[in-house]
């Protein structure tokens, strides 16, 4: 989207302060965590495929009310309508792609798919964060968000687009449109005992198998990254570069994103190393408050969305498709409020200790680090393949 690089800058033109904008941010966290768990169910009751239609929608919804109206208002409530989008595309997407690789015998081109599809929607945003300087030039905020809801409105028809091939439940037959059957169809008599079937399910197999907590914890350890994705705008203008320069190192770390989509399915076996790597890379590349750190920022963020890749993979290779969304959903969930931490403590640091944002992205670099001398320890004992451990349930 294009007003990706610049609505951070929109809340504070409009005389929001760094911990409001943080308290935003955090507002947008808590609305997909409290609908996560609910839309999950909802993914695996019914369509995947018409949640992905919808969720668009919401998004667009949000943009246009803060290009129309922009203040703190507006702002929130636009947050709370991206959470929900957000929500519903959390654990379908995944879900839906997982299950149809599936159905063709190639779950194991799944992390390279995925990977490439991160990859594409990074080299989007690519063009959409170049784009946004002249767009924004050219007539302000409004135009920004007027081809940002134009292009979520493509998003829907590319979700219509999807296939999708489920079976209906307890009959192994596919519904009409592909899709899943209604609730008053299902075998689990009504749509409250379905969904309360399939988050039991969901429930059991997070607390029985291992190598699902393995991949949910690291995960959300993860997604403390994609938070700070909110800060980058803030993080480069930070290096005294002029307004006209800040979308275009913002798309060096976007550049960066997607290049980690584009290898993700490889190297997995150096995943700690490669953590400890980017961690450090962070913290310089940020603690110098230089223009040119911001390259070893672009690496750092391409590892860590990479790394986000390894662990969807390990986690979606351990499900069984009956409760897949539910589950990944709960993943989602775990990621939000990990993200709610991490935009807590940057407006703590922002507002209440006066930190700037380069220090505060140098700080973000140590949890990091002790994810990644975690996994150097868990190393030392090999599990077997997650698939010859799925969990019964």
């Amino acid at each position: 989207m294009p007003f990706y690089p610049l609505y951070a800058l929109l809340f504070a033109d409009s005389g929001v302060s760094a911990g409001g904008i943080s308290a935003l941010f955090a507002l947008w966290s808590a609305a997909t965590f409290l609908l996560e768990i609910p839309s999950g169910v909802w993914a695996d009751v019914v369509s995947r495929r018409r949640l992905l239609m919808f969720a668009p929608l919401l998004d667009a919804a949000g943009y246009a009310l803060w290009a129309v109206a922009p203040s703190i208002w507006s702002f929130a409530v636009g947050f709370v309508l991206l959470g929900a989008g957000t929500a519903l595309r959390s654990g379908a997407l995944q879900a839906l792609v997982y299950a149809e690789l599936d159905r063709l015998g190639a779950t194991a081109a799944y992390p390279r798919l995925i990977g490439r599809s991160q990859a594409a929607g990074g080299a989007a945003g690519l063009l959409a964060t170049a784009l946004a300087g002249p767009l924004v030039a050219v007539g302000g905020y409004p135009v920004v968000g007027a081809v940002s809801v134009a292009a979520l409105l493509l998003c829907a028809a590319a979700g219509r687009a999807l296939p999708e091939q489920r079976p209906v439940r307890g009959t192994g037959q596919a519904g009409p449109d592909g899709s899943a059957p209604s609730p008053d169809e299902d075998a689990g008599g009504g749509e409250g005992g379905s969904g309360l079937a399939v988050l039991r399910a969901a429930l059991g197999v997070v607390r029985r198998c291992a190598p699902v907590r393995r991949a949910l914890l690291l995960s959300a350890a993860l997604t403390g990254i994609a938070a700070l994705d909110e800060y980058v705008p803030l993080l480069v203008r930070d290096t005294g570069v002029a307004p006209a320069t800040v979308p275009l190192l913002v798309l060096a770390v976007t550049a960066g994103s997607t290049l980690g989509g584009l290898v993700a399915g490889r190297g997995g076996r150096w995943l700690a190393a490669l953590l400890a790597v980017a961690a450090v890379l962070l913290a310089v590349g940020a603690g110098s408050g230089a223009p040119v750190g911001i390259a070893g920022v672009a690496v750092a963020f391409g590892v860590f969305y990479w790394a986000l890749a390894q662990a969807d993979a390990r986690l979606q290779d351990s499900l069984d498709d009956s409760s897949r969304a539910t589950v990944t959903s709960l993943s989602g969930a775990g990621m939000e409020a990990v993200g709610i931490a991490t935009f807590a403590a940057y407006g703590v640091g922002a507002d209440g200790l006066g930190m700037p944002a380069h220090w505060l992205f140098a700080a973000a670099a140590v949890p990091y680090l002790l994810v990644a001398l975690a996994g150097r320890r868990g190393r030392r004992v090999r599990p077997p393949p997650l698939r010859a451990r799925r969990d019964p349930g």
